[in-house]
């Protein structure tokens, strides 16, 4: 239970803030215009439950490599900065709201929030907190697909209204801000249980990690601007 509990938590955190203004929310908010929210919470019930599993169980199989599970740790960390940018960077549906099958509305938005979700930002993010917390893969699915569920239930039911409360800009802000330092402390950790590096040289790869991290943000901010 002591283990289960922090990545669960990690994992719900993690996925609801990757999931914020992300491409298959979006999908959610378009299907919630066609369909019954039950049937798209069912749909992306299932989908994220298949996509999951596939993504802890590719998660959990890299850090049997022992030679290599530090070197995983570290990059799983510096992944999360990744996930932050890209929300900065946001997401855009390419037709997938458009997508129909003969089976009906719960399979229809399945079956395309099990393709969006292939690669996609909470599917690598899945990946990475599967290789952080090898020992809690039922806690890692759980986790995310709780996250999900949470994340596109609010894109649904408060979407519009949200968005006019609360700019979609300062959303992608806080849920990039969190997921870069959820990386930068997982670096950290890394450098001084894993490396056993002094504070020195610890702190000065966090700064720089840090600044890297604003640079590469003010970079992305200003390509977003340009093109809004």
């Amino acid at each position: 239970m002591e283990s289960f509990l922090p990545a669960f938590l990690f994992a719900l955190a993690a996925v609801t803030l990757a999931e914020m203004g992300d491409k298959t929310q979006l999908l959610a908010m378009a299907f919630a215009a066609k369909y019954k929210t039950s049937k798209v919470l069912l749909g992306v019930f299932i989908a994220t439950v298949l996509n999951h599993t596939l993504a802890v169980a590719f998660g959990n199989l890299i850090t049997r490599f022992e030679a290599i599970e530090t070197a995983i740790e570290v990059l799983a960390s510096i992944s999360f900065i990744f996930f932050g940018l890209w929300t900065i960077k946001g997401d855009k549906l390419d037709g997938e709201e458009k997508r129909t099958t003969r089976f009906g509305a719960v399979a229809t938005v399945a079956i395309a929030f099990f393709i969006a979700e292939m690669g996609d930002k909470t599917q690598l993010a899945t990946v990475a907190l599967a290789a952080k917390f090898p020992y809690s893969p039922l806690a890692i699915l759980t986790g995310t697909t709780l996250g999900m569920l949470l994340a596109d239930g609010l894109g649904i039911l408060a979407g519009h209204a949200l968005q006019k409360k609360i700019p979609e800009r300062k959303i992608k802000f806080v849920s990039a801000g969190v997921f870069i330092l959820f990386g930068i402390l997982g670096i950290y950790q890394s450098m001084r249980d894993d490396f056993k590096l002094n504070i020195a040289l610890t702190s000065l790869i966090i700064a720089l990690t840090a600044v890297l991290s604003v640079l590469a943000a003010a970079f992305i901010l200003r390509r977003y601007d340009k093109k809004t």
